[in-house]
C-alpha cells in the first residue's frame, strides 16, 4: 500500500483528503509539524508527497527546493488559481505535477495514479534491485541508503547492474566490455578501469568501500 504525505496546514482540508486517500487505497498521513517539516517527510518516508504551495514558517516551493536536495520522492504542488505560478512551479520547483485548488477529487485521484505509475519501480518490471541495505533504482540511475542517495553515471549504471545481477561470482572484463557494447557504449579497457574506480568510490560514500573485489587477471566480484 503506497503512502502518501499530505502536507496542507488547513486541518479540514487536510482531514477531507486523507479520508478520500485511505477510501481509494492508500494510506494517508498528515503532516502536523511544520516547523521541521523536512525531518518529518524524510522520517515517513512517503511513495508521494501532496504539498500545499502555501504552509507555515517555510514555503511549498522552498520546502520542495531542500527536499530534492536529499530525496527525489515524487511531488504533487497543490496551488491557487494562477497561471503565473504553475509555470514557475513547473520550471523551477522539481514537482512531478500540480493540480489547482478547488479541484475535483476524481482528478486529484487520477493525478496521483499517474504520479506513481511513471516513478514506480519494483522487482516486477526489474527496476529495482537490492544490495544488501541498499536500493538500486535503475531506471533512474538512483543508489539510496536511508536518507542518502547517489546518482550514478549511465556506464556505471550498466557495470553495477550487471555485476549485482551476477552478485557473489566472478565476472570478467570482458563481460563487462561486452555488455557495455551490447548498450552502445563503446569503451577501452583504460576506460572501463576508471569507470569501477569512480563506481567504487561512490560505494565507498555509502559505507562499502570493499564491495567489489578485484580477481587479479581475471576480473570482478561483487560480495
Amino acid at each position: 500500500m503506497e503512502k502518501i504525505l499530505i502536507i496542507e496546514d488547513d486541518l479540514a482540508i487536510a482531514k477531507e483528503l486523507k479520508e478520500l486517500l485511505q477510501n481509494n487505497g492508500y494510506l494517508a498521513v498528515i503532516l502536523t509539524n511544520f516547523n521541521n517539516a523536512l525531518e518529518e517527510i524524510l522520517k515517513e518516508n512517503p511513495n508521494l508527497i501532496l504539498l500545499d504551495i502555501k504552509i507555515p514558517y517555510i514555503s511549498g516551493e522552498l520546502l520542495l527546493q531542500e527536499l530534492r536536495k536529499k530525496s527525489d520522492t515524487p511531488v504533487i504542488m497543490v496551488t491557487s488559481d494562477n497561471q503565473e505560478t504553475k509555470e514557475a512551479l513547473a520550471i523551477s520547483y522539481g514537482a512531478d505535477d500540480y493540480i489547482t485548488k478547488p479541484y475535483n477529487p476524481n482528478i486529484l485521484l487520477l493525478r496521483i495514479g499517474a504520479v506513481l505509475r511513471r516513478t514506480k519501480v519494483g522487482f516486477g518490471n526489474n527496476h529495482l534491485l537490492i544490495y544488501k541495505d541498499l536500493k538500486f533504482d535503475v531506471a533512474r540511475g538512483i543508489i539510496k541508503k536511508d536518507n542518502k542517495t547517489l546518482t550514478l553515471t549511465k556506464n556505471e549504471i550498466i557495470i553495477f547492474t550487471y555485476l549485482l545481477n551476477h552478485q557473489n561470482k566472478i565476472v570478467s572484463r570482458d563481460e563487462l566490455m561486452t555488455t557495455l557494447w551490447d548498450n552502445d557504449e563503446y569503451i577501452n579497457e583504460n576506460a572501463l578501469t576508471v569507470n569501477i574506480s569512480r563506481l567504487r568510490s561512490k560505494l565507498k560514500e555509502i559505507g562499502y568501500e570493499n564491495a567489489i573485489n578485484t580477481r587479479k587477471k581475471i576480473g570482478y566480484i561483487l560480495l
